[in-house]
């Protein structure tokens, strides 16, 4: 009596799970997925928590920085930008994101802006498939000025159960037949060394626009 009211219990939770996901969300996941995968080899930056913030920063692939700049994370131009912006209001008024040819090279330059800044380092020495300390150490990081982002990131992983692409993502590292890192890989973590990416593998598992967006911090 006792399994039989466990698995109904169980079962109605999975009704609730599956009533509250998004359509537009499922079709982002379906669209983006092998991205997200391809820059967790890449970059060993975890497939869940790129998914995640690609999600909540393009409102699924729906927001005016994702459809009119390919801005999939609401990464800003920052000093060293030198490509074509896109300009809304975000922190301030008229700020400058930056404007990507493909969806391909925001996920890249994504990776990249995490991998090669010193205030994101910490997050490489994680184990890459902990995406809840991922999504805190990003808000505590200064990725997005809303107090509740690792909420958010969290929330939206469990929802959609994207930790099951870091499940995929870690057995494609795991069976390189080589861990030696390529160069594309040592520039998103210049910090992190061949023996912490060897313990961790071995773990299981021009435009102009005024608008609005969730806050994300350079």
């Amino acid at each position: 009596m006792k399994q039989s009211l466990t698995f109904i219990c169980i079962l109605c939770l999975l009704q609730v799970s599956v009533a509250q996901q998004k359509p537009e969300a499922l079709d982002y996941i379906a669209k983006y997925k092998d991205l997200a995968i391809e820059e967790m080899v890449r970059c060993q930056i975890p497939a869940s928590i790129t998914l995640a913030q690609g999600i909540h920063e393009s409102s699924c692939g729906k927001s005016a920085l994702c459809t009119q700049a390919n801005n999939h994370f609401g990464i800003k131009c920052t000093n060293i930008w030198d490509g074509k912006t896109y300009r809304q209001n975000d922190d301030a008024p008229n700020e400058c994101f930056r404007v990507y040819d493909r969806p391909e090279d925001s996920y890249a330059d994504h990776s990249d802006f995490l991998g090669t800044r010193p205030r994101y380092s910490f997050l490489f020495q994680l184990p890459i498939t902990d995406y809840r300390s991922w999504a805190y150490g990003l808000k505590k990081a200064g990725y997005a000025t809303n107090p509740k982002y690792s909420e958010i990131l969290l929330n939206t992983i469990e929802l959609y159960s994207l930790q099951q692409y870091d499940s995929l993502g870690l057995a494609m590292i795991g069976s390189s037949t080589s861990l030696t890192m390529t160069s594309s890989t040592s520039q998103c973590h210049s910090e992190r060394s061949r023996t912490t990416l060897t313990m961790t593998t071995t773990q299981s598992p021009t435009t102009s626009q005024t608008a609005t967006v969730q806050p994300v911090k350079e």
